[in-house]
């Protein structure tokens, strides 16, 4: 079934919890039917030349009002085929992606546990190319399955299709134009557990290590370390881990040997964004109705009826901050929804 609505408020669709109205507000369970009348629209020129697809709204941040907004609501879970060694499982949009992981765990389907309790929808997740505590979406995501809004036709994207990166991917730099309808995951029936990330293997203490240990560590450190989205409005992690070039951060650890550094892509080190933060003294600082969690630096939060506006001023302030103090400029993770959404 698809559905037009008018004039329709976006605050139960953005974790952040700030205020927004969509003038149109397209929403389907079915995804044949809603490809087919984006195409439609298109064909007629009844579609705008803007257009928001959104799903959880876990990684958005509304600064102003978007026009028109697409809400996928397609659910599903299949096995679409397997052998001895892996399992092939075709998840649609709009599932809850926790949700999807916990479904993998319990059948022992291992590669996803590592991400568990992440926010949003399994449609937004080769977009942002999640990723936490040593995992990313690209290590199990196999294909991607599309809908191309201006050619009108389905589309499969394979993994080097998508050229995920960090944070990143192909789909983050076409939106508007490609309605994410599936995704096609490669598990592995025998585990190999990722606990390199600090803190992981101690709190598995003297536990088995299984994918569903691995998932009760995970949600109970995310648990201890950041905000409840329905307490305090937040969308995660606000900034990236900047890249810099190996030199810089050499000297950057020379100058602050506690700095944190990471690998990244050739010629380049990642350096911890949550520690510049900090070091510019914004952990725990509140601004009115804004503030810098107190737990972890990177996660801004609404801390009672903050707009759009006032949280990327706050935002803004903390990149200059830490670009006055270290000469880096941090970029948000989140995405900023000013007046001109996707174009399509």
């Amino acid at each position: 079934m698809i559905t037009f609505r008018r004039h329709i408020s976006l605050l139960p669709y953005n974790t952040f919890a700030v205020p927004a109205v969509a003038d149109t507000f397209i929403v389907s369970d079915n995804a044949a039917e809603l490809t087919h009348e984006l195409h439609e629209l298109r064909r007629k020129n009844r579609l705008p030349e803007t257009m928001l697809i959104l799903g959880g709204g876990s990684n958005v941040l509304f600064v102003s009002s978007p026009s028109w907004v697409v809400h996928p609501d397609f659910k599903g879970v299949k096995i679409e085929k397997e052998d001895e060694s892996t399992v092939w499982v075709r998840a649609y949009a709009g599932e809850t992606w926790d949700d999807f992981v916990a479904w993998c765990v319990e059948r022992d389907y291992s590669g996803m546990e590592n991400l568990s309790a992440i926010p949003g929808t399994v449609g937004a997740c080769p977009v942002q190319n999640i990723g936490a505590y040593g995992r990313e979406a690209k290590d199990v995501i196999e294909q991607v399955e599309v809908f191309d809004i201006t050619e009108g036709e389905m589309l499969s994207f394979s993994r080097k299709d998508c050229t995920f990166n960090y944070r990143d991917s192909f789909f983050k730099h076409h939106r508007g134009r490609y309605l994410i309808v599936s995704a096609l995951f490669g598990l592995s029936k025998t585990f190999t557990p990722q606990l390199s990330y600090a803190g992981l293997m101690e709190e598995m203490g003297n536990k088995p290590v299984t994918p569903a240990t691995v998932r009760e560590a995970v949600i109970s450190i995310r648990r201890r370390k950041l905000p409840d989205c329905t307490v305090l409005g937040n969308a995660g992690s606000f900034f990236k881990n900047p890249a810099v070039p190996v030199r810089k951060a050499g000297l950057l650890q020379q100058q602050y040997p506690s700095l944190p550094v990471y690998p990244a892509a050739k010629g380049y080190r990642k350096v911890s964004a949550a520690w510049l933060i900090e070091q510019c003294g914004w952990k725990g600082t509140r601004k009115g109705n804004v503030g810098c969690f107190g737990l972890q630096p990177l996660i801004l939060i609404n801390c009672g009826n903050a707009s759009g506006k006032e949280l990327m001023d706050f935002a803004n302030e903390i990149m200059d901050s830490v670009e006055k103090k270290f000469d880096i400029r941090l970029e948000p993770e989140v995405r900023i929804i000013h007046d001109s959404t996707d174009r399509v």
